[in-house]
């Protein structure tokens, strides 16, 4: 195992109230990326959350093949190196292809596999065996339940640093919606649990475009209704994709959080998670009432 990532997970897992994976949805230049860790983290710091600084190389599942998808493995992964250099942050990232795993592995501190990919056995396996932290979206075809047997093949590599990522369920063919007792129901992963709470409002191949074909859309002023439900029910940590400005975002700019407004909300989510008992269960007491 990877020592500093048996040394990250655990900080992950003590996080009170807990941790944030945040950044721009993909690596759109290295100068944008520096500037964005540098005032997630200046707002992180000054609330004392524990924050792991995400951003994709490659956005390999993009609607159109036309629309932009980053810099490529190499590029992307040399630009995340000097985030972590520069500013003394963890990374997130994701992986498409098992090959991808051995470098990305070399850089990033924590490996994302994304939803569409959440059952795949080769990539999970090949993920886990980098000896880094592993995020699993939760497919948006699958009950939380299935999170249980990926998360029990990451461990059978080898690897029991592991969390699970509720990022909501398919509704019909354009629309997502979040079912809060997933967030409790995927505890039986036996991992820190965390709430998407960007792409869970997405809006898939919801917009009609006016040169024809679709785009996705999404629900951003939903992002504080999800976040406030995920921190009352007790999440260890919350994804957020952030941007500095959504409108121009060249990848999920509907569903990406104003970095104008990111200490705000997180001040409100630290206030909900800090009078919740969300992360104990609740003692039912099912004995006859007597009088």
């Amino acid at each position: 195992m990877d020592a500093s990532s048996v040394a990250l997970y655990g900080q992950l897992k003590a996080a009170q109230p807990f941790f944030l994976l945040a950044g721009p949805n993909v690596i759109e230049s290295e100068e944008h990326v520096l500037k964005m860790a540098k005032h997630i983290k200046g707002i992180t710091t000054k609330l004392g959350l524990p924050l792991v600084f995400k951003s994709s190389f490659d956005k390999a599942n993009r609607t159109s093949s036309k629309s932009f998808r980053g810099p490529g493995l190499e590029e992307g992964l040399k630009i995340l190196e000097k985030v972590k250099a520069t500013y003394d942050l963890p990374v997130v990232t994701d992986v498409h292809e098992s090959h991808q795993c051995e470098a990305v592995g070399r850089v990033a501190d924590i490996i994302q596999i994304p939803a569409f990919l959440c059952r795949q056995t080769d990539l999970l396996v090949a993920a886990a065996k980098t000896g880094k932290i592993i995020n699993i979206k939760k497919g948006q075809f699958c009950a939380p339940s299935v999170m249980v047997n990926s998360a029990e093949k990451i461990r059978l590599a080898g690897n029991q640093n592991v969390m699970v990522c509720e990022r909501g369920t398919m509704f019909g063919y354009n629309d997502l919606i979040v079912d809060p007792r997933n967030f409790e129901w995927l505890r039986e992963a036996n991992c820190p649990v965390v709430a998407d709470v960007t792409h869970a409002l997405q809006q898939p191949a919801g917009r009609k475009l006016d040169g024809g074909g679709v785009a996705s859309g999404g629900l951003r002023e939903l992002i504080p209704c999800i976040a406030r439900t995920a921190v009352a029910i007790g999440v260890d940590g919350i994804f957020m994709e952030v941007h500095d400005d959504p409108l121009n975002a060249p990848c999920d700019g509907p569903t990406q959080w104003p970095l104008r407004n990111l200490g705000e909300l997180l001040e409100e989510l630290i206030a909900i998670a800090r009078v919740t008992k969300g992360k104990k269960p609740f003692e039912i007491d099912l004995t006859p009432f007597q009088e």
